[in-house]
C-alpha cells in the first residue's frame, strides 16, 4: 500500500466525484463543567492504589490542564491517557470534592 492512503482507515472506493475524505483530525469540544459527569473510581494498578477519572468530554488540551490541576493540588504524580486521568495514591475524597469546587458532577 502506498504512503497516500495509509491513514484512510474502512475507505475503499467512492463513485461520487466530490467526494473528499474525512481524517477526522477534528477536536472535539469541551462541554462546560457543569454538563459534564465524571466517574471517580479507585483502582489497583501494578499493586499500588489509585485514582481513575473517566468519561471526560472535551480536547486533549483540556483534559491535560484538569490533569496538571488535579496533580498540583494532590502533591501526587499521574498521567492522562484515551481520555482518562490516573491520579496516583488513596485520595478519592480530596479528587472528587475538588472536582466538585470546579463545578464537575461526580460519580462513584
Amino acid at each position: 500500500m502506498s504512503n497516500k492512503n495509509k491513514n484512510k482507515n474502512g475507505v475503499v472506493y467512492s463513485t461520487n466525484p466530490d467526494f473528499q475524505f474525512n481524517q477526522g483530525d477534528e477536536e472535539m469540544e469541551t462541554l462546560a463543567a457543569a454538563k459534564q459527569l465524571l466517574y471517580v473510581r479507585r483502582e489497583v494498578r501494578n499493586g499500588k492504589p489509585c485514582v481513575v477519572i473517566k468519561e471526560f468530554v472535551g480536547n486533549a488540551q483540556d483534559l491535560k490542564d484538569l490533569e496538571r490541576k488535579l496533580k498540583n493540588h494532590c502533591g501526587v504524580g499521574g498521567s492522562a491517557k484515551g481520555g482518562d486521568i490516573i491520579i496516583q495514591g488513596d485520595l478519592h475524597a480530596k479528587v472528587k470534592t475538588y472536582l466538585q469546587g470546579l463545578g464537575y458532577k461526580t460519580k462513584g
